[in-house]
């Protein structure tokens, strides 16, 4: 009887993990299909947007926004660990100035290790106005056995798009999400644009759903198979 228990619980543990992970998938389609629908959409004045958003920025992630400033090289900072192409390097994020003198965070791509100095010129940015379009990344918060970044001090390098933690080390206002820039990404130019955000991926879900539910199954008919051998023999 004992071994009856322990086969029903198992059954119905594996098959709520199988349904557990196809919940799971449900959830992660419909995130993919809200960020697709939000990347797709016409690009719009930063400003407008954020204005729109009210505190809720979550909602503003992978929306196509336009603005327009000048680049402050003075702050810019890098991203260590990125990789393009299979070569280790950093992703270059600067503040830009805002007409109204605010700033937003401006990640303008990839450029190599060799690079390790914030404003090289060989990847310096155009240092009159522009405009620019980029989809809206949100505040990258540390994991949680991510390093931590010094307090205090001014940053050249750092771990993360930390956005509080930038706008700790200049004196203007700096918007709380930051841009990823469209541009070429031949490697002929540095910085090398960042790839559009990957927006389809459903990830592993449905494969642990068929393998909790194979589980179940390879149970079920092994221990009926063993039930009718031992009857037989009785």
């Amino acid at each position: 009887m004992t071994a009856h228990i322990v086969v029903v619980v198992l059954a119905v543990v594996f098959t709520n993990l199988g349904l557990w992970q196809l919940r799971r998938l449900d959830e992660r389609q419909l995130e993919n299909s809200v960020a697709a629908s939000r990347y797709e959409a016409p690009p719009t004045p930063l400003e407008e947007l954020l204005a729109g958003a009210g505190s809720d920025f979550d909602s503003l992630e992978y929306r196509r926004a336009t603005v327009g400033g000048t680049f402050d090289v003075s702050a810019e900072v890098l991203m260590r660990n990125q990789v393009f192409r299979d070569q280790a390097g950093f992703h270059v994020v600067t503040p830009l100035i805002l007409e109204d003198g605010d700033a937003v965070l401006v990640n303008r791509g990839w450029v190599p290790l060799l690079m390790d100095e914030p404003g090289d010129e060989s990847a310096a940015p155009d240092p009159t106005a522009t405009t620019l379009t980029g989809w809206i990344s949100l505040n990258q918060e540390r994991p949680p056995l991510g390093a931590e970044e010094p307090e205090d001090g001014v940053l050249s390098i750092m771990n993360r798009v930390d956005i509080s933690r930038i706008a700790q080390q200049v004196s203007y206002d700096v918007k709380p999400v930051y841009l990823v820039m469209e541009g070429e990404r031949s490697g002929e130019t540095l910085p090398v644009a960042l790839a559009a955000p990957e927006l389809t991926d459903e990830g592993s879900h449905l494969a642990y759903a068929i393998q909790w539910f194979g589980f179940t199954i390879v149970g079920l008919v092994g221990y009926i198979a063993l039930l009718r051998k031992n009857l037989s023999r009785g």
